[in-house]
């Protein structure tokens, strides 16, 4: 089965260990196992005792029952048995996609995104219609379009939200705007919710699997909660044929989680107000920071971003996103992601969740090569 190449993973994989500046960090600044069980205000010692003693078995063949009703809790509507764990939101979305999408389907995918969300359909040979999100509409989907797109055809609708790599957030009004336009058609939405929760504003950041019943939300473990080494991600919906459609295919290519990974996303999930209040912290300071110096370079603009730990900046030079990347990667040690990752152009990827002082000297030289244009 042909599939085009994975842009922003094949660019990660091979820059992103030269980096001194690492500004194309995707997840908020990462925990040790150390600090989760200081957050979670855990006996270190006692619990690695604990972990010591089990038997490295395959565990839990449909997911840590805690593990699950940590997931269930961030939902409204979700319960435990209407959830499956996966390894990553990358392994979500290739699982639904896997078990839901046939050639002859057609599906309706915003751009930009992450690749694997239309990529995917493509190579099952579905018909992808691109709705591409524009700066002028603050990377929010045109709906007038996308009522446009869809037909009876349309088995699926498939959206990012918070966006990555736009950083934009459609709030729930949208949501169920985009829902009424799936019911229009029988459609599913997927919706990768990734970064759900990671606000600039304190607003409720409502998810599609309580809004919709044939809705399919996909997140994980690594970019809300900084704990990206688990490799651990699920899928939500209360939709009972995804549900059944989905562990059928899942047989093929999971079997389980690590046993150990789940433990301890357990114990994550258990704490997690006091991870987020972290992580909130985190991406609000420093996106006042990111927002300040785009303010003050002349050649940078960009759309403030409503939630997420990434963003578009784009340039106002005659160069394309890849070129400028290298250049600043193999010649300045900063790592950027390059717009045609995204499909877009004159603009780069930054993400501003890594520790503030690692940011703001990655903005630093970044001004300093600026200067130079």
């Amino acid at each position: 089965m042909k599939i085009e190449p994975f842009k922003v993973e094949l660019w990660m994989n091979e820059h992103e260990e030269k980096a001194v500046y690492n500004t194309g960090e995707t997840c908020v600044d990462s925990i040790s196992m150390e600090e989760l069980f200081e957050l979670a205000e855990i006996n270190k010692e006692e619990k690695l005792t604990e972990l010591m003693q089990k038997r490295l078995t395959y565990g839990h063949i449909f997911g840590n029952p805690v593990f699950k009703q940590g997931i269930a809790s961030l939902y409204k509507e979700i319960d435990p048995e209407q959830v499956l764990t996966t390894h990553g939101a990358i392994g979500a979305n290739h699982l639904v996609l896997y078990s839901m999408i046939e050639p002859e389907d057609e599906v309706v995918a915003v751009l930009p995104t992450y690749q694997q969300l239309y990529s995917i359909p493509e190579s099952f040979r579905a018909t992808v219609k691109r709705h591409t999100l524009s700066p002028e509409n603050n990377f929010l989907p045109d709906l007038a379009e996308v009522r446009q797109l869809v037909s009876e055809k349309t088995k699926m609708i498939i959206i990012n939200n918070p966006n990555n790599p736009a950083g934009s957030l459609m709030d729930e009004g949208m949501l169920k705007e985009i829902v009424a336009i799936a019911e229009s058609v029988g459609a599913y939405v997927l919706s990768d919710e990734t970064y759900r929760g990671l606000t600039q504003a304190e607003e409720d950041s409502p998810s599609i699997a309580d809004l919709y019943d044939k809705g399919i939300s996909v997140s994980s473990m690594s970019k809300v909660f900084s704990l990206a080494g688990l490799r651990l991600g699920w899928i939500a919906t209360r939709n009972p044929e995804v549900i059944e459609e989905c562990s059928l295919h899942r047989d093929h290519n999971t079997i389980s989680c690590g046993m150990l990974d789940e433990e301890l996303a357990g114990i994550a999930l258990a704490h997690k107000d006091k991870i987020l209040d972290r992580n909130k912290k985190i991406v609000r300071d420093n996106l006042k920071i990111l927002d300040e110096w785009v303010q003050k370079e002349k050649h940078i603009s960009y759309v403030k971003p409503q939630a997420g730990t990434v963003t578009l900046l784009y340039y106002d030079f005659d160069r394309s996103s890849r070129e400028l990347c290298i250049d600043l990667i193999d010649n300045h040690g900063l790592l950027f992601t390059p717009g045609d990752c995204f499909e877009f152009e004159q603009c780069i990827r930054i993400g501003y969740a890594c520790k503030t002082e690692e940011l703001i000297a990655g903005l630093n030289k970044f001004s300093e090569y600026l200067a130079t244009i």
